[in-house]
């Protein structure tokens, strides 16, 4: 049984199809990426996978579990959570406040929200915190506000926030988008490592980012899924190469 499944998923704005009758199927452990053109359906398409869309029509499942048109929060909860293409922080906290937060927001979703009472709540989880800054990467710069950190490191506070949830399903929207060269290398292997134990969904631009990290490639095309295989089969598919890579780079 896939982790997350979804069959004749659509959805419509106002006479516009942006996802149309699209059957998805993510294998517990894998990193899956959803690729194509501008307009192709993939930011969409994680909307509705994730709650903050309802579908028109079709069924999405986690574990089985029919979660079709739930709110993004109980499908948090369920172990589902995403990092967004725009980066969305508070400025002046620091970034281990950020994920102090964090941890407690998903403590607060099995118990309360009483913990807003007492700061003494929000320091306990300072060590977990430090644990998941360490992870991606911002041991040094735990004390630092966000609005200081270069735009790379803002992502991978994004992430540690993500983790926070302690998800079983990742899904991460173009989570090299604006990086540079020496960033964008930082995230492929921040990626394989908080892949350990996880599943990771991921819209991706960046083919190299795609073939380093993607166990299986989904290609879309005005909201359907065009092509899936691995990244070798998809890169050597006829259709994908005219839809998307161009024959220049399937050459390579």
């Amino acid at each position: 049984m896939p982790v997350l499944s979804a069959r004749g998923l659509t959805r419509d704005f106002r006479g516009f199809r942006a996802v149309d009758g699209v059957d998805l199927e993510v294998a517990e452990g894998s990193v899956h990426a959803l690729v194509g053109p501008n307009g192709a359906g993939k930011t969409t398409l994680f909307n509705l996978l994730t709650g903050f869309l309802a579908p028109t029509s079709g069924r999405i499942w986690m574990d089985g579990q029919d979660i079709t048109g739930l709110p993004p929060e109980r499908i948090a909860r369920l172990g589902l959570a995403r990092s967004f293409q725009i980066t969305s922080l508070f400025p002046q906290l620091s970034v281990l406040d950020h994920v102090e937060l964090a941890l407690l927001g998903a403590r607060a979703r099995k118990q309360s929200w009483h913990f807003w009472r007492s700061d003494a709540l929000l320091r306990r989880q300072s060590e977990r915190a430090r644990e998941l800054l360490s992870l991606v990467g911002l041991s040094d710069q735990a004390d630092e506000t966000a609005d200081s950190l270069a735009y790379g490191r803002k992502r991978a506070l994004e992430l540690a926030l993500a983790l926070a949830l302690e998800p079983k399903v990742l899904l991460l929207d173009e989570p090299t988008a604006g990086m540079g060269a020496e960033d964008i290398d930082r995230t492929v292997d921040l990626i394989r490592t908080v892949r350990n134990g996880r599943t990771v969904v991921l819209v991706e631009h960046n083919m190299n980012v795609v073939e380093a990290l993607a166990d299986l490639v989904s290609v879309l095309q005005a909201g359907r899924v065009l092509a899936e295989g691995t990244y070798a089969q998809v890169r050597a598919d006829e259709r994908v190469i005219d839809a998307y890579l161009g024959k220049a780079d399937a050459a390579h």
